[in-house]
């Protein structure tokens, strides 16, 4: 429609306002239609075609910039029923960022469901969500074109079949079964990826790591990608491959860290050997030897010293400088093997106090047994209820009553929710959250029933995530 028929429209239309007729203004094909009917039909019969006018002729035109979306594709689980979705929405309004959200919908999984998308979506970079969600982040991350990962396992024939999530959920399954099949389908696809995209490929290569998968690694220390050539690196690291050969000169910072580090002995009968971080002079001798810890590898640290991984971390002095414990235990996360990641990790959970906490930083590392074995311990303990908001890659749905009350958790979560202390009752907030991810549904109903016979509210927020757990009560959609 054009500016003159929208003039002689407006005409039209102020005509009406004002009660006068429009024949005479209207334009010549219209007066056609009409001109065969009386007075007031000919207004009808004008007013009636103005409308449709008004109506299609000026519905804005979309911009060349939009694009259209592909229907949200379903998912291999079943939308969690209407009557739990307040519950749901509870629980997420209360978790106040995106992971605390993932902790929602993990969760919900577990027990068989998917959120309603209306509730709540991954977004397109997430990448801690369950793997059931993987269209859903693709669908995101796409805008139009949008294909759904086939059913069949990954290929190189099927490769462009899946979208980044759904191909990533696959690899990462893969490589826990068949790790050589996996590995030969990221050396072949991913030099043909962006730099973004092939980090993210050569990051799964951690499950299942094995020495046949070195020679592949070793080939990316010529990689375009700093990052990719960094990655590998520490993957070789944790196979035992010496990363970093230096000369021990100056400018070797293996030797410049190893400088930092006092080499001692003790026992009167048995000596040992012992390492214990140097005193240092100064803020920026600090700072540095933060630094190196992070830029190193374990196996050459160790090495320097004449030592294998596990003997080092066996003559680590803990709890003569925090700083220094922390900063061996992100090295050995990094580029630790798993058997030394292991022993760390048991060495510190028998170290207890503060180094005990130090272990949460190996989380991502440790199977399921020991994630189990070390909150069990937390709840057991009971001094660092706190720590509980750490707990990163533990399975949902699995903690029973008898764990809470084999040990002070419960007792302490009692005090702290009776008491007047704010810092204390934060604290048993943030616990009452994590133990609403771990816990099975009897526990959780229990449990709140526990702690408002303490004296918390029924309806508080803190409970959100125990009463949704609680009603979780079985897995698929007859419960």
């Amino acid at each position: 429609m054009n500016e003159l028929e929208l003039t002689g429209l407006a005409t039209m239309r102020d005509c009406w306002i004002t009660g006068g007729t429009t024949f005479d203004l209207a334009p010549a094909a219209w007066k056609e239609i009409a001109a065969g009917a009386n007075l007031d039909e000919r207004e009808r019969l004008l007013l009636a075609i103005a409308a449709q006018a008004l109506d299609v002729g000026l519905r804005p035109a979309a911009p060349k910039t939009l694009k259209r979306r592909p229907p949200l594709p379903r998912l291999g689980l079943p939308l969690l029923p209407e009557r739990l979705r307040p519950l749901l929405r509870a629980a997420l309004k209360n978790a106040a960022d995106a992971r605390r959200k993932s902790r929602v919908a993990t969760l919900v999984a577990s027990r068989g469901y998917v959120l309603h998308p209306l509730d709540w979506m991954p977004s397109a970079s997430d990448q801690n969500s369950p793997d059931v969600y993987a269209p859903w982040i693709d669908w995101q991350a796409s805008v139009e074109g949008l294909r759904i990962a086939p059913q069949e396992q990954l290929t190189l024939q099927n490769w462009d079949d899946f979208y980044p999530a759904a191909r990533r959920s696959a690899l990462a399954e893969m490589r826990r079964r068949d790790p050589a099949t996996a590995r030969s389908l990221i050396e072949a696809k991913a030099p043909g990826e962006p730099a973004e995209v092939r980090l993210a490929l050569i990051e799964l290569m951690h499950f299942g790591l094995t020495p046949e998968d070195a020679p592949f690694l070793k080939s990316l220390a010529t990689d375009r990608s700093g990052k990719v050539q960094e990655l590998a690196g520490r993957l070789l690291a944790r196979l035992g491959e010496h990363g970093r050969p230096g000369d021990g000169g100056a400018d070797d910072p293996v030797a410049e860290l190893a400088a930092f580090i006092a080499e001692g002995k003790s026992g009167f009968i048995r000596r040992r050997t012992t390492y214990t971080p140097a005193k240092l002079k100064s803020p920026a001798q600090e700072s540095r030897r933060v630094d190196l810890f992070a830029s190193c590898y374990l196996v050459d640290l160790a090495a320097r010293f004449g030592k294998t991984e596990s003997d080092f971390i066996g003559a680590w002095q803990f709890g003569v400088d925090d700083r220094a414990d922390l900063s061996l235990v992100r090295m050995v996360a990094v580029s630790g093997s798993d058997a030394t990641v292991a022993l760390l990790a048991d060495t510190l959970a028998a170290e207890g106090g503060k180094p005990a906490l130090f272990v949460f930083h190996l989380m991502l590392r440790l199977d399921s047994g020991r994630k189990r074995t070390l909150i069990r311990q937390i709840l057991k303990d009971a001094q660092n209820l706190e720590a509980l908001n750490l707990v990163e890659g533990a399975e949902a749905s699995w903690l029973e009553w008898g764990d809470l009350t084999n040990g002070k958790a419960l007792s302490a979560l009692r005090s702290k929710v009776a008491g007047n202390d704010e810092p204390a009752k934060r604290s048993a907030d943030h616990a009452l959250e994590t133990i609403g991810f771990l816990a099975t549904a009897a526990t959780a109903e229990r449990l709140i029933g526990d702690i408002v016979a303490a004296g918390m509210p029924p309806a508080a927020a803190s409970l959100a995530f125990l009463r949704l757990n609680a009603a979780l009560t079985g897995s698929g959609p007859n419960t």
